[in-house]
């Protein structure tokens, strides 16, 4: 018995437990309190290195779309030089057509040289020109029909890239979805008790979203645009190297301004999703308390607290397009500087015999399409950053530590566990600054009902996170049936605990289903029983539906009472070898709570039960009362021993049930 187990006494006050007192939201209460946005800019070149990374799995599929793209901007890049063959033929044909018939075009030449048309002689030299014959048809039918083929085969490369690249993207999306709904589970419960639950589904959501929007339009576009400027590049320099020499003249400038652009941006873009979060947080707990709003008429307070924080994001979101948008005006302007030079250098050359028209048409096709990437490249950067902002916030929640991994050697308990627990020396805090419990130690005898009482912050709900491993010792240890809980996975552990909580769980579906989550194998005749024996199959008979009534996600088109009857009515029907019931009947009524009472009772039987109450009069047949203060046990009895001892659990019983005095 435990009773014979000395109790220490902690040492400090006990500070609250993380998310004790607030709403699930997270901290700050009901109205707001988020903390505000990182102020550090971010780290690109990493995050965004490490996001390309996720695409290793596909590096065979990643490899065959370069492969398609490497194809098709070759393609795409012999076009304009064939159209410029073309334009050579159309042009030598009426050039053709203004000479005179049976004479060289040397003899041509020197014949406009001798008439002072030296400008026009030169023109000619560079062109491989039929005095008297006019447009080769057949030969422009041909270049046609193979610019044809060229764009066409073009195409079709492009087409089966595009579809590629969005089966890889989707897949590594579906595993970042994949590790991050399993880094959840894999979290210590502190994780979610400090950070707000809106900026958590965000992040899961919003922020991964985005980032599978980011990769489907950039990767695509990015390494179709990288791949154009070489292959353009390359045929620039082909056909006159001068000009290339131009048309990169402008590359350093626009390298400049796009870093400068974007390295003020995108502190704009992290401030944008952290502000995206914080808003989320604050319109889920508003939401979630809704009633409590309008209760305590604080509907004015959550307006101005969304419209602040809904005017922050809407600076940070203005500010990051507003910046970003800057880079492809600049783009366009410096494209225009560069086209005007090609084309008066370009005229030139054409005029002194050294380039043909057709080339020039081509260079100036090529410089188009030599800007035309850069330009994309600059207007996806705001994609590009917003991006990598999300894939950084999805990043830190996969780089949070986690729960202290199981054995790879766990421990088990025996198929039918008798369920004594025993807490040795037993040692915890939230905060290290702050001891909670300290030195504690106590024995859970096999189906003995325990009911813990005590103040508020005194440890209570603490007990239960750490029979349940929620949270993990610093000191001492707990055992199961004499097996040490640390030794145990913690499916095998939970397995063996059913929980009811105050704050009722219910999902979206049916009672029925509701009720065999408690134990999916589950027969209807065993669902049934829980039911009557936890009085749900009373209240079930008036629902139009019955068991197949369907719990809205809320759960409110039911009683907060019938909730509550049904969680317990489900951790019955797991038939654990240990039941805790954390203020399990706070929400019904008390007539119910006489019938519960019964029904637990019955249930509690070759089952060790820890019951954690504030309202005493349903613990009074507890085997065994622990009182505590400050982390440590201060009392111990049954309900009959503790008021004669007139000590710390006399004092809380009669402050429930003692009449209050009456002034004369």
């Amino acid at each position: 018995m435990s009773g014979s187990r000395p109790a220490a006494t902690a040492t400090a006050a006990a500070p609250a437990r993380p998310g004790g007192g607030m709403r699930p939201g997270g901290p700050g209460g009901p109205f707001g309190g988020m903390a505000g946005p990182p102020q550090k800019p971010l780290n690109f070149g990493p995050s965004a290195k490490r996001l390309v990374g996720r695409l290793a799995p596909e590096r065979l599929g990643v490899m065959l779309v370069v492969v398609l793209t490497v194809v098709s901007v070759a393609l795409n890049a012999i076009g304009p030089r064939l159209l410029g063959h073309g334009t050579d033929l159309i042009f030598q044909g009426i050039i053709g057509r203004q000479l005179p018939e049976g004479v060289t075009r040397d003899q041509a030449v020197e014949n406009l040289r001798a008439d002072g048309q030296n400008t026009f002689a030169d023109m000619i030299t560079g062109m491989s020109v039929m005095p008297g014959q006019g447009i080769d048809f057949g030969a422009l039918q041909s270049v046609l029909l193979g610019v044809l083929a060229l764009y066409v085969g073009a195409s079709l490369f492009m087409w089966l890239q595009a579809y590629l690249l969005n089966d890889i993207v989707q897949r590594t999306v579906f595993r970042l979805r994949s590790d991050v709904e399993d880094k959840i589970h894999r979290l210590p419960l502190k994780y979610f008790d400090v950070n707000a639950r809106g900026d958590v589904l965000s992040r899961v959501t919003n922020d991964i979203d985005n980032v599978s929007q980011s990769l489907q339009q950039t990767l695509s576009q990015l390494l179709n645009s990288l791949l154009t400027v070489v292959g353009v590049l390359a045929m620039m320099l082909w056909i006159s190297p001068l000009l290339a020499l131009i048309a990169l003249a402008t590359i350093p400038l626009s390298l400049i301004i796009t870093t400068l652009v974007a390295k003020r941006s995108q502190q704009q873009f992290v401030a944008q999703w952290a502000h995206t979060g914080a808003l989320n947080g604050q319109i889920e707990e508003a939401y979630t308390g809704h009633a409590l709003v309008k209760v305590f008429g604080r509907q004015r307070e959550v307006e101005q607290s969304f419209g602040a924080k809904n005017d922050e994001l809407f600076q940070a979101s203005f500010g990051a397009q507003f910046v970003s948008g800057l880079i492809m005006p600049a783009m366009f302007f410096l494209g225009n500087l560069n086209y005007v030079a090609i084309a008066v250098v370009g005229g030139l050359r054409v005029a002194s015999g050294t380039m043909t028209l057709g080339e020039v048409q081509a260079f100036v096709q090529y410089t188009r399409q030599f800007t035309q990437p850069l330009t994309q490249v600059a207007s996806m950067a705001n994609v590009l950053q917003s991006g990598v902002a999300s894939a950084e916030r999805v990043f830190e929640l996969l780089d949070e530590p986690e729960q202290v991994p199981d054995s790879t050697d766990p421990a088990t308990l025996d198929r039918q566990p008798r369920g004594r627990v025993e807490f040795e020396h037993v040692s915890f805090s939230y905060d290290p600054d702050q001891p909670l419990i300290e030195d504690l130690s106590l024995v859970a005898e096999p189906g003995r009902t325990v009911a813990i009482v005590g103040p508020t912050g005194a440890g209570k709900t603490t007990l239960v996170n750490l029979i349940m491993r929620f949270y993990e010792l610093q000191g001492g240890r707990i055992t199961i049936d004499g097996r040490d809980i640390a030794e145990l996975s913690r499916d095998e552990l939970r397995s063996n605990i059913g929980m009811v909580l105050q704050d009722t769980w219910l999902f979206g579906g049916t009672i029925r289903e509701n009720l065999a989550y408690g134990d999916p194998t589950a027969s209807e005749a065993q669902i049934r029983a829980a039911a009557e024996a936890t009085y749900v199959d009373r209240f079930v008979h008036s629902l139009p539906g019955g068991y197949d009534t369907v719990i809205d996600e809320e759960g409110d088109n039911i009683s907060a009472g019938e909730k509550q009857l049904l969680t317990i009515a489900r951790a019955f029907l797991a038939d654990p070898a240990i039941l805790i019931l954390d203020e399990a009947t706070s929400s019904v009524d008390t007539r119910t709570e006489v019938l519960v009472q019964h029904a637990m009772a019955a249930l509690r039987s070759d089952r060790t039960s820890f019951v954690i109450a504030h309202r005493l009069s349903t613990i009074r047949d507890a085997d065994l009362i622990l009182v505590m203060r400050d982390g440590a046990i201060v009392e111990q009895g049954s309900h009959t021993e503790l008021l004669e001892r007139r000590g710390a659990y006399f004092d809380l019983y009669n402050s429930q049930f003692a009449l209050p005095a009456v002034e004369e």
